[in-house]
């Protein structure tokens, strides 16, 4: 990380900590638990655009869901099966 770093006093269940020392692998707990919490402000702000999203629009129905779950299947698939051709 490039970014200022700061050190932090924080509280969690021991298991929680524990399972999290253990999967921190080279790059130490504290990079783990970052990682963690700015995925969490990524998942945080994206319900925030959803909500605002939402109320503008209203709410997204299972079938337009189901499409956009398709359509992000097949260019996964395409943009695997292009990077295998250019293998």
């Amino acid at each position: 990380m490039s970014e200022p770093t700061g050190k932090y006093s924080i509280t969690m269940p021991r298991d929680i900590a524990e399972a999290a020392r253990a999967r921190s692998g080279p790059s130490g707990l504290s990079a783990y638990v970052a990682a963690a919490v700015a995925r969490q402000i990524e998942r945080d702000n994206l319900n925030e655009v959803i909500q605002v999203a939402e109320a503008e629009h209203g709410s997204i129905t299972d079938e337009e869901l189901q499409v956009l779950r398709d359509h992000l299947h097949q260019a996964r698939h395409q943009e695997s099966g292009s990077g295998a051709d250019a293998a």
